[in-house]
């Protein structure tokens, strides 16, 4: 459904070193009623009291398997268990998801009151939710590894009231069903006649989009075919470009390269995000990303949280 809210939560966004400002990796992101996160580092749990968030999620998505991006389940579903969750719960990821999941469960051994489940993805695999899809495409890590794109309905077109009017439709009960795409009759001059949406309604308008990319390095064919026109770009900025050949010798990118990125994709927000431990001034993130890339630029506080709002 159009109008929903659409919020995403900064509840880490360190580099593989957690800092006192930073925590490692975790987005939480609200369309409507629904919950997910996208990895979930150490310290996750603390994040969402922090944040007042609580500890409703209804599906976790693992970029990759490195421990800052997954510690922090362990501790999360064992919460979640002890809160009484009765509900299914999800994780998906790359190859070895299940083994992950099949540890954690060991872990949990007697503790674990509800089902945990597994599902493995790759590049193009996609989770289908209520108005919306989330879809993995393949980030360059040096390991498997996802990007997610989190992806709303197209809307429907504009109302064009005074032309319903025309066509002799009157304001009330069928404006709404037009707009809710149905057929409805009138009469006019005396004759009855048909008035279809496509007489009175625009041309479709896209939802909003949401690409988290995980670690990666910049501009991964994946990342050009998926994440077009994000209103968000979530992506890896964990050095800055003194550190450029670190940044490719780990698979990761640099701001500036987040910031080509962005524009390669025509995205509409930049977030940098995984930045590493040695930077305790993100303001040199921000300047090299600009350098590429002339849309809005964040560089996210842990418990930033923003709304993402439609481009028309």
């Amino acid at each position: 459904m159009s109008g929903e809210t659409l919020q995403v939560y900064f509840l880490g966004t360190a580099g593989a070193l957690p800092t006192p400002v930073r925590n490692p990796s975790c987005i939480m992101i609200r369309r409507g009623t629904d919950t997910l996160l996208f990895d979930c580092g150490e310290g996750a749990q603390q994040q969402m009291m922090r944040a007042r968030c609580g500890f409703t999620v209804d599906a976790i998505f693992v970029s990759h398997w490195h421990a800052d991006h997954f510690l922090g389940i362990f501790g999360l579903v064992q919460t979640m268990s002890f809160n009484g969750r009765t509900e299914p719960l999800t994780i998906y990821g790359p190859l070895w998801v299940h083994e992950f999941v099949e540890t954690v469960k060991k872990v949990s051994r007697f503790n674990l009151k509800f089902s945990l489940d597994s599902v493995e993805l790759e590049e193009g695999s996609w989770v289908r939710f209520d108005g919306y899809t989330v879809t993995a495409f393949a980030a360059s890590h040096g390991l498997p590894a996802l990007g997610y794109v989190l992806e709303e309905d197209p809307r429907p077109g504009r109302f064009d009231r005074e032309r319903a009017i025309e066509l002799g439709v009157q304001p009330g009960p069928l404006f709404g069903r037009l707009q809710r795409g149905e057929m409805v009759k009138v009469t006019k001059d005396g004759q009855e006649c048909e008035v279809l949406p496509s007489d009175v309604m625009g041309e479709p308008r896209s939802g909003r989009k949401v690409v988290y990319t995980g670690d990666t390095r910049p501009i991964v064919p994946a990342l050009v075919a998926y994440a077009k026109d994000a209103d968000l770009l979530i992506h890896d900025a964990t050095y800055d470009e003194s550190e450029k050949v670190r940044a490719a010798e780990f698979y990761h990118a640099t701001a500036a390269q987040a910031g080509q990125a962005a524009a390669a994709v025509n995205a509409r927000v930049l977030a940098l995000t995984h930045i590493s431990s040695r930077y305790t001034d993100t303001s040199c993130h921000a300047a090299e990303a600009k350098a590429a890339f002339a849309g809005t630029i964040v560089v996210p506080d842990d418990l930033v949280m923003l709304d993402v709002t439609y481009r028309n």
